[in-house]
């Protein structure tokens, strides 16, 4: 245990999806622009092992980390924030824990003890949290809303660390909602006292409370007066946090409320350093003349979060490109070619299963026919390699995945996946390396012909079909070191025409846009 190490705990109360990561990302963030070495964990308290099978319409992505944690988009917004590479330890769920508990009894090693919540899956927690623990500040989210049956271990796990490292070691920050009725034109903030109310009741005192509103103005002061009165926390620790333009503004705002009593927390009295998220506020505000308008060819259109590190990857490659973004959602169960030409370029992102996956199909052959920009992503490469297919003479060309005839499948299961297609766990995730064909768009693109990039899919290129593929237009310009696997096609004869079996937009930062992104804007504006 690192005794001079400070920790930092997120939680959240009213509602959940109120913003404690992008609040633990900012404070992370505001932390880093002092000088201070910063780590951060997520702890979920759903009974998954991990986020692999969460449904993406209820929860949004499913980030992966470097190592190949399937993990909470949460985990998306710290790397982007804080510029780091984080990996299994850094996401905790309950699921894991109980499984290692149980699995623990099962071996013997509790030596005849009642296993229970308390102090068993507590205990497990901290252990959790320490082994995460690497800078000089530790920042810990707690997943759901306070008062949630299977949060409650949680709760008392962050309790008893506090007593363990010693209470002035810990600020606790509690997220909450305050409504505004429309109605009566004021703000309720009875929601927020409660919440504030339970989490006094498990023991746990705040240090600050984030006020999170509807709307860009900032709420009267006399809220933030009301929820310290009504709860005992001091005034200078309330920071209001109404709606931004950009989550990029929100560690400004830390450190316009907060800025004083993070450094009576740690310390560290050094002005920080935050010209770049100066820029990033500022940059998302500009009116920019040239504007773009990206297609985004989706089965999940109802929740943007789906795709979150696909849209801010577009949004920062545009701001390096000084242009303004327009994102289409287009159906792809029900898109056409009115769809494809009302926009300046295709995206295709990663998926699973067989639903929609047609008008994906139709999306990347448009593009290969009528020269349209397309950048593909996982799946939008087994489609774009799918469309080549047919056009290079097999009609029936289609994925395993998709129950295709084997005769036909120019995409089919990994080596040793088989009849593993419904379970967790089985597929190629976390970093693997490519190799680029020199003098390719790929290998222009990345400056670099050895790279790196994160998976996350069971499905690959069958290479029995490449003679068909490039007749349809398209070349094999990266594959696995060993060559025995597909990594990135492009089309030669586009403008920009290229896709890849991973996932670019986990490794894309506000500041530091991925180049396949970046190349796509800038033909896009170059063309135009």
């Amino acid at each position: 245990m690192n005794k001079s190490r400070k920790y930092i705990f997120v939680t959240g109360g009213v509602l959940s999806g109120v913003g404690k990561g992008i609040t633990a990302a900012s404070i992370g963030a505001v932390l880093q622009a002092k000088g201070v070495s910063v780590s951060v964990q997520k702890c979920d308290p759903y009974l998954n092992v991990d986020a692999g099978l969460l449904n993406p319409k209820e929860h949004g992505e499913c980030f992966v980390t470097k190592d190949g944690a399937e993990t909470d988009l949460d985990l998306g917004h710290y790397e982007r924030f804080l510029d780091l590479e984080l990996t299994q330890k850094n996401a905790t769920l309950s699921g894991r824990l109980l499984r290692d508990l149980i699995a623990d009894e099962r071996a013997g090693k509790f030596g005849g003890q009642t296993v229970q919540m308390v102090p068993h899956l507590t205990n497990s927690i901290k252990k959790a949290i320490h082994l995460a623990a690497e800078g000089d500040i530790h920042i810990v989210e707690i997943g759901g809303t306070v008062g949630d049956y299977e949060g409650l271990s949680f709760i008392e796990a962050i309790r008893g660390f506090a007593l363990d490292v010693g209470r002035e070691n810990c600020l606790f920050v509690h997220v909450v909602y305050v409504p505004f009725l429309e109605a009566s034109h004021e703000y309720k903030t009875k929601p927020a006292q409660n919440a504030l109310a339970d989490l006094r009741g498990f023991g746990i005192m705040p240090d600050v409370v984030a006020v999170r509103t509807e709307g860009h103005d900032k709420p009267p002061r006399s809220i933030g007066e009301k929820i310290a009165i009504s709860s005992g926390v001091r005034r200078e620790g309330i920071i209001m946090m109404p709606n931004v333009d950009t989550v990029y503004e929100v560690p400004l705002t830390v450190y316009r409320d907060l800025g004083n009593l993070l450094s009576e927390f740690t310390g560290n009295t050094v002005k920080p350093d935050l010209q770049k998220w100066e820029y990033l506020a500022e940059r998302d505000k500009t009116d920019y003349t040239k504007r773009v308008n990206i297609g985004l060819v989706a089965k999940y259109i109802d929740n943007s979060d789906t795709y979150l590190s696909v849209t801010e990857a577009l949004k920062s490659a545009a701001w390096a490109n000084k242009s303004e973004i327009s994102i289409k959602w287009i159906n792809a169960e029900t898109a056409s070619e009115a769809d494809f030409a009302s926009v300046d370029a295709i995206v295709v992102p990663g998926g699973f299963g067989t639903r929609g996956v047609e008008g994906k199909i139709v999306a990347a052959e448009y593009c290969l026919k009528h020269n349209k920009p397309y950048l593909g992503i996982c799946l939008g490469l087994q489609v774009a390699v799918i469309a080549a297919t047919r056009l290079g003479g097999v009609a029936n060309a289609s994925s395993e995945e998709f129950g295709a005839d084997s005769s036909s499948n120019v995409v089919y299961i990994m080596d040793g996946q088989q009849g593993k297609e419904s379970t967790g766990g089985t597929m190629r995730l976390g970093n693997y390396p490519a190799v680029l064909k020199a003098g390719s768009l790929a290998s222009r693109l990345y400056a670099a012909t050895n790279i790196i990039e994160r998976h996350r899919h069971r499905y690959e290129v069958n290479q029995e079909f490449v003679q068909n593929i490039e007749d349809g237009g398209l070349i094999i310009s990266g594959t696995s070191p060993d060559n025995k696997l597909v990594e990135f096609v492009e089309a030669p004869k586009c403008k920009y025409f290229i896709a890849t079996q991973a996932h670019p937009e986990f490794r894309s930062r506000p500041f530091r846009p991925h180049p396949l992104f970046y190349g796509l804007i800038r033909t896009v504006i170059e063309t135009k």
